[in-house]
């Protein structure tokens, strides 16, 4: 099977690529075009395998798209090339439309000219917009995002079931809940709070800390995609969830015992605009047709990527002395005094 992945350098999209080529009959092309978000650390263990191979362009250069997926006579394509962070969304939202509108409809377009068999679009619960305090995001709950990237995630949504819908292309569009887990940018909030931990900095919390996220470790995402790859009917929409659901307060005093770290460290800040409350995702069509079942504890896992990030220093330190340092001052600022000595 040849297999073309949008976003390969990135955090989920690095773990994909790893899942996918442990299946002996599996090549595997990574279209990236290497954002700040993307490593190339992130992949140096696979570059070398001769069933993969990297192309450095954007899903929104559509002749370079089309002429990649002419020569690559692909089966598939699992499209995760996304701007993907909220904040950077609310400071312009531009980008997030040209890549996760326009790219989509671009990758869309070539598979189907160039006979391309699945199009897995890989999406996020955030379409769904903000839950009240009881309830379930399910595959037929509205679509209702509230921040500019998750309208350019539903957006592009919209277009991958349209595309099935009036062309017959063979689509499959997956939500997942909050990842996590080693490689993940130190922007989110998990890697962000265990760097600043291992770095004695404060960590910035939004609000009042009650915001409530379905975790899902990153490894049962990425098998959750391989099942919809192999197993999911197209058209249909698979809610990819490990009924997880914890307040950032309950992720962050978890991390704090891992870390052995006081409760001080936790520093509130403004509230981020149109701050979603409440995400809980129902996995049971996921589970009832494609099988899925995530292998990860919440306690194993989080102490896998708090280990992680301890004996990958060089990786994040290299990130957070760049560009991320860059936005991190730019919206956090000053947090008070660094923690050495706790």
């Amino acid at each position: 099977m040849r297999i073309l992945v949008t976003g390969g350098l990135g955090f989920i999209g690095s773990h994909l690529l790893r899942r996918l080529l442990r299946e002996p009959d599996v090549t595997v092309a990574n279209m990236d075009v290497l954002t700040y978000a993307g490593n190339l650390a992130n992949v140096a263990d696979i570059a070398s395998n001769p069933r993969y191979q990297w192309h450095r362009v954007s899903v929104t250069d559509d002749a370079t798209v089309d002429a990649i997926l002419r020569e690559g006579r692909f089966d598939a394509v699992i499209h995760l090339a996304a701007e993907s962070h909220v904040d950077r969304s609310i400071e312009g939202g531009r980008i997030f439309v040209e890549t996760n509108v326009l790219g989509t409809e671009i990758l869309l377009e070539a598979a189907r000219r160039h006979g391309v068999g699945r199009f897995v679009q890989v999406s996020t619960d955030e379409v769904y917009g903000s839950l009240g305090a009881e309830g379930f995001f399910t595959e037929e709950s509205p679509l209702q995002p509230n921040s500019p990237y998750s309208a350019s995630k539903a957006a592009g949504d919209l277009l991958a079931l349209a595309a099935h819908r009036t062309y017959g292309q063979n689509v499959v569009v997956t939500r997942c809940s909050n990842n996590y887990g080693p490689y993940q940018f130190p922007e989110k909030v998990i890697p962000l709070w265990i760097t600043n931990g291992l770095e004695g900095k404060p960590w910035p919390i939004y609000g009042d800390g009650e915001h409530v996220r379905d975790w899902i470790y990153v490894e049962d995402h990425v098998e959750g995609l391989w099942l919809a790859l192999t197993r999911g009917q197209a058209g249909q929409v698979y809610n990819i969830g490990s009924r997880n659901q914890k307040t950032n307060k309950e992720v962050a005093h978890a991390l704090m015992e891992l870390l052995g770290l006081p409760p001080c460290v936790l520093v509130p800040v403004a509230d981020r605009l149109g701050h979603d409350r409440r995400y809980a995702i129902d996995p049971t069509k996921a589970e009832r047709e494609l099988g899925f079942r995530p292998r990860y504890e919440w306690a194993e896992a989080l102490r896998l990527t708090v280990q992680w990030y301890q004996t990958h220093r060089e990786w994040w330190t290299s990130i957070k002395s760049g560009a991320y340092r860059e936005f991190y001052g730019r919206h956090y600022g000053s947090l008070g005094p660094e923690l050495h000595g706790r």
